[in-house]
């Protein structure tokens, strides 16, 4: 962690971090077993359960309201956050499929990055080769070959140094040529950015990076999802995207999506797969944070004021009676998505999609 001790701990007790620290996952040991530890979920707002009242005519809780726009569904505000709209359950079943689809096997390929490449490179095919039980294993370099940039220079080609194979070469030794089972880095796989490429390490757009243009669907419902957060006349541009890929007791600390030109126009947050907590705070880490439940098929928009405002993940569900993706089991029941269904049981998918200039 950068910065001083004392820094640290002022950190800790920020009103966000006690937030987070309430809803993160912490297990108990009882009689060798681990127990999840209960939490106090009764102040998370369900826009769901808001939703429904609202239908059948019930009012509104107190801070949040419904707005008033020509979008095909339901989208409501919270009166402290202006700028904010939750769309709950706007994402069909079948879109919900098709973009947990998308976000294990399209998203992931170059020359989109991951966080894979800073060891790996590229990989392509990965959740493929984890369907079909491959292991990655590292080619060591022949006489006269040389390493470039994490590839093998072979004649007057670069060849990758890792590849996928089903067979693990045993005579192989030392740490260089441990191989890695194709699902360990699929489980591993914590991000994927579409569209203009996002340096991490630099914390801004690299648009000298290879890239394709986010494919055309995506894009679609980018702007049809965006048009309660546009002003009149207006058209979101999605230009990149981030997919965040959670499994259990994964969280994501308390954020700004900051390096955007124009905060007026919206990020569009799409949630598939298990429930969340999501943490939505104020300009500052000590502004006390809302909690409330993202759930597949949900959408969250954020816009000018609300872009200066501290968010985070705490917490995703993945247990029977909380994770709530008993429709998403039944379509990804037959056999050919049973690897679908292996990955989405214990997981949750974040696609945002930004404007970027």
């Amino acid at each position: 962690m950068y910065g001083s001790a004392t820094a640290a701990d002022d950190l800790e007790r920020t009103e966000f971090r006690k937030a987070e620290k309430k809803y993160k996952l912490y297990y108990d040991n009882k009689k060798r077993k681990k127990q999840p530890r209960p939490v106090d979920l009764s102040e998370v707002i369900d826009f769901r359960s808001i939703l429904e009242s609202y239908k059948r005519g019930g009012g509104l809780p107190d801070g949040v309201f419904a707005v008033n726009s020509d979008f095909q569904g339901h989208v409501f505000g919270l009166e402290s956050r202006p700028g904010f709209y939750f769309i709950p359950g706007v994402l069909s079943l079948d879109e919900q499929c098709q973009w947990i689809r998308e976000s294990l096997e399209s998203f992931p390929q170059p020359p989109n990055r991951t966080n894979h490449n800073a060891v790996y490179g590229p990989i392509e095919n990965l959740f493929d080769a984890a369907k079909d039980s491959k292991v990655f294993v590292q080619d060591e370099p022949l006489s006269g070959e040389v390493l470039f940039d994490g590839d093998l220079v072979r004649g007057e080609h670069f060849v990758p140094r890792w590849r996928f194979s089903s067979v693990v070469d045993k005579s192989c030794k030392g740490d260089s040529c441990k191989p890695v089972l194709a699902s360990v880095l699929l489980r591993k796989l914590r991000w994927s950015t579409l569209g203009l490429q996002f340096d991490w390490s630099k914390r801004s757009y690299n648009i000298s990076l290879p890239h394709n243009k986010i494919p055309d669907a995506l894009c679609c419902l980018a702007k049809r999802l965006a048009a309660p957060a546009m002003l009149p006349g207006e058209e979101f541009q999605p230009e990149a995207a981030i997919v965040n890929y959670f499994s259990l007791g994964d969280m994501l600390g308390g954020h700004l999506d900051d390096m955007e030109k124009d905060w007026s126009k919206p990020i569009v947050s799409i949630s598939l797969g298990c429930k969340a907590i999501f943490l939505l705070g104020g300009k500052s880490r000590e502004d006390p944070p809302l909690a409330m439940f993202l759930r597949s098929g949900d959408v969250v928009l954020m816009a000018r004021e609300a872009r200066e405002c501290f968010h985070g993940v705490p917490r995703i569900f993945t247990d029977k009676e909380n994770a709530e993706i008993a429709d998403l089991e039944l379509q990804f029941s037959k056999e050919e998505c049973l690897p679908f269904l292996d990955y989405i049981q214990s997981s949750r998918i974040n696609i945002n999609i930004r404007q970027v200039f």
